[in-house]
């Protein structure tokens, strides 16, 4: 169990080099200043990001987890496997107004998938400086695309080819990147570390160099870790552990010391026995410019400097005054822990435009009263950030001493709860990311699922219920995240039930309970799914009417700041309007749905040597009803069948189809020759509307002997399966779609169809997606149809109804079909001895339900 566990250490030491490396030659390649890799997930459809170079983790928060069907251009890169290539916020926003929403800034974007078999293994991503659409030389695509195929390759290796085994369900690793200019003299302190005992030995120089007291390093890598920034403490632990078994870093290792001061360290195999070979250690001083630090240290005006990860590595004495901090407890810390008044939107806002973009930017904030160490100076400071490569240099004056016009901002909130600061940044959701994600939400489902997808990461919740009001009482819409049947017994409740999700409604007022106990409190009795965590319910309210109630639920107790409560609030407000549009869509269009179904056959015509099935799914896009439509006749002693399209959707197309299908079924039950019934149809549509025009497929089929007539008006020819299991596209010529050429002729083709076979008429929209030729859906079309099982005719064979749900069900599930789908099977029966009382031909009134 313990080499299980030591092979699984390193294994995720390996993954770990392995992006890295990856995401920083990524960020050199692409001339960027952010890169990043993102990695499937133990969650279906969700993509984490694994590594981030470049930019603090915090400030790219609400980008850890993507859903590979959101309209991102990381998602499109995933789910289609191709390069998305933004050059500039234009371009971004043209395509992806969301993801452009959510970081408006100017600058552009590479994003490529990792290949790994069937599907990628994830993506990697690169920010750069905005580019003008026609320059395309600033980008290395073709080292970007090797670096994404080789790191494919090595994930693929790491895991002996199992492209299962990668996935990433942890928070980003979040990187430096490589120092823009190599160091210039500098001091070296030098190391040695054993494996097998972890022993440490270093010299006089490394511990001035990394701020430690004599006597105060215990000489072993936990030690030698501590010393390190806690961002670069797991960084150098694994790769001691890297170098140990061969593999050192291929390049210097950027690093912090504690203090925040930053390094250069380098390691190699020193080749000496044990477990593992001992690794020998250099630590490098950069090149530091002290006697600008010298003279920034006179300068009234307050300075301090960020890296790239958002650590504080210089603050002037002016600047710790301004904060009311002591430098050292600035010096070495994150700036969301040592000024977290700095934070927080619209702050972050202006720090993650200072990171992308080479424009410096202003604003001002309101330093907090328990801070200020000189009332005189006011409680407003002036910020400006300056970008650079490697750092970002800020500076802080009273904002008395400012240009007075820019404009003030109001104090965000300060998480004072350690349990609850990983969920600061939720404010900085912004509502029009939500807005802009709702408008592609058309049905109430897809409104709960965009609101579960974008609202939830957001602020860390872990639950949420939708109730939607009808006829004064509320009913579950949508639910994720509670124990199963907990919300049960709440379907239904009454506006006079004491509930606070119906009191929310009712008042209109939002409820924040940050624990678990306080609900229980204020309603007593009340059943609670959890012990521990906070709930947020908030009223849905459209244009001053109520919708319904929504429920926000997180597994720890936590505040909520007034900023959240607000953004909380107005994110209700749009939830509500979309829940609204959704609800009145859905009411349509299942009554569209009924109108359509009403004209569709209640049951097919049945012969005893003939099976048939029948399928027809709407279309997941649009609410208009279609024209698709199938029938089977009696004809003669035989049977017709039929199946067309009519051009378009709306209620005119339901209502040309019921005509046209009225027209096939007269003609039909008249025995009339193919030909002779799509002339008679096309004549009676041209009648009826001569803008308006269908195809259709007709075939008439003499059970007894397998003989079939087909004509064919423009509409995609039938498929045939043999009863060895083969399938073949008929050759059949047709003539024109109805409704076009009053003199058109339908050439007739003549077929038999052996016992066991069985014959498929269908629509385009079984086989037509978008962007994909319409040949390749045949093909796939084939493909199942010869793998659907033994012949229906056959003794325990497979019925044709669960042969036409498998024909269907790729269209069932996809998400953006946007055509409707009809399906009409027809299979011949064996003909078998009969007895004396069935012999001659099967009478035409023996009826069987299907």
């Amino acid at each position: 169990m313990a080499g299980s566990d030591e092979q699984a250490v390193r294994t995720r030491a390996r993954l770990t080099a392995l992006l890295a490396d990856a995401s920083t030659g990524a960020l050199t390649a692409g001339g960027g200043r952010v890169a990043g890799v993102y990695l499937r997930s133990g969650i279906p459809g969700l993509l984490r990001l694994a590594v981030l170079v470049g930019l603090p983790g915090p400030l790219f928060k609400p980008w850890w987890r993507l859903h590979v069907d959101r309209p991102f251009p990381v998602a499109d890169a995933y789910r289609l496997g191709v390069q998305v290539i933004l050059p500039n916020a234009i371009e971004t926003m043209r395509r992806y107004p969301q993801f452009a929403a959510g970081l408006p800034f100017p600058f552009g974007s590479v994003h490529l998938p990792v290949p790994g078999g069937a599907e990628p293994l994830g993506v990697l991503t690169v920010l750069h400086p905005a580019v003008a659409d026609t320059v395309d030389e600033l980008l290395d695509r073709d080292v970007l695309a090797r670096l994404a195929d080789g790191l494919g390759a090595e994930l693929l290796c790491l895991t002996e080819g199992n492209a299962n085994a990668v996935s990433w369900d942890a928070e980003p690793l979040c990187l430096r990147p490589p120092p823009a200019s190599p160091p210039a003299q500098a001091a070296v302190g030098r190391f040695s570390w054993d494996p097998s005992t972890s022993a440490v030995h270093a010299d006089d120089r490394l511990h001035a160099l990394l701020g430690l007291r004599p006597g105060e390093f215990a000489g072993t890598a936990a030690a030698l870790a501590d010393a390190l920034a806690p961002l670069d403490a797991h960084r150098v632990l694994a790769a001691l552990r890297e170098a140990a078994a061969g593999k050192p870093p291929d390049a210097l290792l950027s690093l912090r010391a504690r203090d925040g001061t930053p390094r250069l360290m380098d390691l190699w195999p020193a080749g000496t026995g044990g477990v593992g070979p001992a690794v020998g250690g250099m630590v490098f001083e950069l090149g530091t410019s002290a006697s600008a630090d010298g003279a920034a240290d006179l300068l009234p005006q307050g300075v301090f400097c960020l890296d790239r990860l958002g650590l504080i590595v210089y603050v002037n004495p002016a600047a710790a005054r301004l904060a009311g901090r002591p430098r050292e407890a600035l010096l070495g810390r994150p700036l969301w822990e040592a000024l977290p008044w700095l934070t927080g939107p619209p702050y972050d806002d202006h720090l993650r435009g200072a990171l992308l973009s080479p424009e410096p930017v202003h604003f001002h904030v309101r330093r907090p009263a328990g801070d200020r160490e000189e009332p005189a100076e006011g409680d407003w400071l002036a910020v400006s950030v300056h970008p650079g490569p490697d750092l970002l240099t800020c500076t802080l004056v009273p904002a008395s001493r400012m240009d007075t016009t820019r404009e003030a901002v109001p104090a965000p909130h300060v998480v004072r709860d350690p349990a609850a600061r990983g969920h600061a940044m939720a404010p900085l959701y912004r509502p029009i990311a939500l807005a802009i994600a709702l408008t592609d939400a058309v049905t109430a489902r897809q409104v709960s699922e965009v609101v579960t997808q974008e609202l939830l990461p957001a602020f860390g919740g872990r639950q949420l219920a939708i109730y939607l009001l009808q006829d004064r009482h509320l009913y579950l819409a949508w639910e994720t995240g509670f124990p199963q049947g907990f919300l049960a017994p709440f379907e239904g409740v009454g506006l006079d039930a004491h509930l606070p999700g119906v009191e929310t409604l009712t008042t209109g007022r939002p409820l924040f309970f940050e624990s678990m106990e306080q609900i229980a409190a204020a309603y007593p009795g009340i059943a609670l799914d959890a012990d521990e965590g906070a709930r947020a319910f908030l009223p849905l309210i459209a244009s001053g009417r109520p919708v319904g109630s929504c429920i926000l639920g997180f597994d720890c107790p936590r505040s909520f700041s007034t900023e959240e409560r607000t953004v909380l609030t107005a994110l209700a407000g749009l939830i509500a309007h979309a829940m609204e549009r959704a609800r009145r869509y859905d009411d349509e269009a299942a009554l569209a749905r009924g109108l359509q179904q009403a004209l569709l056959p209640r049951r097919l015509s049945a012969h005893p040597l003939v099976e048939t099935a029948g399928r027809y799914l709407p279309g997941t896009q649009g609410m208009d009803v279609g024209g698709d439509w199938y029938d089977v006749v009696e004809a003669g002693d035989g049977l017709a069948l039929v199946i067309g399209d009519v051009q378009g959707h709306g209620v005119q197309a339901a209502a040309t189809m019921g005509q046209l299908r009225s027209a096939v079924r007269a003609f039909a039950l008249g025995d009339r020759p193919p030909d002779e019934v799509l002339s008679g149809t096309n004549h009676l549509l041209i009648d009826l509307d001569p803008g308006q025009f269908a195809s259709c497929c007709y075939l008439r089929l003499d059970p007894s002997t397998g003989r079939a007539r087909i004509a064919r008006a423009g509409h995609l020819p039938p498929l045939l399966r043999a009863p060895d299991g083969s399938t073949r596209l008929l050759d059949i010529p047709g003539g024109v779609v109805l409704g076009v050429d009053p003199h058109a002729r339908y050439p007739v083709t003549g077929l038999l169809l052996e016992p066991d076979a069985i014959l498929a008429l269908y629509t385009d929209g079984l086989v037509e997606r978008p962007g994909a030729d319409i040949d390749e859906g045949i093909a796939a079309l084939r493909r199942a149809l010869a793998g659907a099982g033994a012949a229906t005719g056959r003794r325990r064979g497979r019925s044709l109804a669960s042969v036409a749900d498998r024909l269907t069900a790729t269209a069932r599930h996809a998400a953006d079909r946007p055509d409707d789908v009809a399906l009409l099977l027809a299979a011949r029966r064996a003909v078998r001895d009969p007895g004396p009382d069935r012999a001659g031909p099967p009478r035409s009134g023996r009826r069987r339900r299907l």
